[in-house]
Parts: structure tokens; sequence; C-alpha cells
């Protein structure tokens, strides 16, 4: 049984080698800032996890999950991603309100609960923000990814995810602005990236803070990467 801490460390370590990921290691440094912890700390964890055989590791290198270490932090991020949309389609909480929430059911270690909650739901893709729910065997679909600060001016999107921060979610339900609903980037500033958009009736102008962390797909074919 590993602890709550050892879980969260695993599933930062799969959002950073797995998860929208250029490569299958990191630095301590990087994972200590995903975490908000001092790097001396990181470091120390890692040493536990490396002792567990849970990752790869040497001093002053880079940090890698072996197979198990891959799965168990998968298993994290599905009973993670499983409660949030039990939270948001069952209870009705807001997707800036079921974060939190999961995040303390994420430690529930019940596989038979998991599995019967996955069944419950109808064995869902996605979770509430547009991400991908690993199935019980640790597998997960990773469709390529474009973000809309990275999107066509001009052209008609649909935002397919959104990165899973409080603060983007409640900023995004302040301006309207919806999973699943299209967006037309109107104009992008060379200069420092000010975005106008246009969805619905709506128009905003959206700071690259905001169109980094929404994720979208062609409005017309539904594939982030088109010729349409």
């Amino acid at each position: 049984m590993l602890s709550f801490t050892e879980e969260n460390y695993l599933k930062a370590l799969v959002e950073l080698t797995v998860l929208d990921a250029d490569s299958d290691e990191v630095g301590v440094n990087a994972l200590a800032s995903s975490l908000d912890v001092k790097p001396a700390t990181a470091s120390d964890m890692v040493r536990k996890l490396r002792d567990k055989t849970l990752v790869n590791y040497k001093k002053y290198g880079k940090v890698s999950l072996t197979d198990t270490g891959r799965f168990k932090g998968m298993m994290v991020i599905r009973r993670h991603r499983l409660w949030e949309t039990f939270l948001s389609s069952k209870l009705d909480f807001s997707w800036d309100e079921v974060h939190e929430l999961a995040e303390e059911l994420e430690h529930i270690h019940s596989e038979k609960l998991i599995n019967r909650l996955d069944e419950f739901l109808d064995f869902p893709e996605f979770d509430p923000h547009g991400d991908a729910i690993p199935n019980k065997d640790g597998e997960i679909l990773l469709p390529f990814r474009r973000t809309l600060s990275e999107a066509e001016v001009g052209k008609k999107h649909k935002i397919s995810a959104v990165r899973d921060q409080i603060e983007v979610l409640q900023y995004m339900d302040r301006i309207q602005l919806k999973i699943n609903q299209d967006v037309t980037i109107d104009h992008r500033e060379a200069f420092d990236g000010l975005t106008t958009i246009t969805y619905g009736k709506q128009t905003s102008v959206v700071s690259p803070k905001l169109t980094e962390n929404i994720f979208v797909v062609c409005s017309t074919c539904g594939k982030a990467k088109c010729t349409c």
C-alpha cells in the first residue's frame, strides 16, 4: 500500500512524462515545481520510490517511471477522473468544484469499487474537462492535441478539453466558455498573444494564460490536425 504522498508523486510523474509530454523522464526540480515542494523534499521522495522499484533515478539525474510505477500512477489518474465524472454528471457539481473533491477520493483503493463506478458511468472515455480516462489495464487514449494559442486565425474550432486548473475553469465560467463550444479566432496580437475570439453571440479578448490551457479540434472534421 502506498501513502497518499507517494501516489501524488506517481500521478505527477505520469502527467509530466506520459500525458502531454515530450520526454519519458523529468528533472527533480521540475517535479518539485509541479508539486509545489522544495527540490530536496522531492529528491527524498524519489529515492523512496526508487527503493520500491517504482522509478528509475540516479543522483543528479532525471527521473523516469518503471512499468509498475507507471501503472500505479495511471490508476490514481483513473480513479481521479472517474470520480470527477461521477461528481459532475450524477451529483451536479460544477467542473471547477470536482477537482478538489476527486483529489481526496482518488486515494480510495478498492479496485472493485472503481470498476463498478466505471460500469455505472457506462465506461466514459473522457472526464468533464475533456481528459482521457485510463482503463482498468492502465491504457489511455492520447490523441494529438492543439491549444487554442496554436490554432489558426480566422478558422472555427471546437473546444475539446481544458487543463484541470481551478482558475482557468472559473474564468471560463465567467465568460461563458464551455467544452464542445465552437470558437472562431478573429485576431491574435503578435506582440503579446492577446486573442480575440467569438463564440455564440459573444466576443472576448483573452490572454495566452487562457488560450494555452484550452485544447481545440477543427469544428468541421473534429481533428486537431486537419486540412479543412
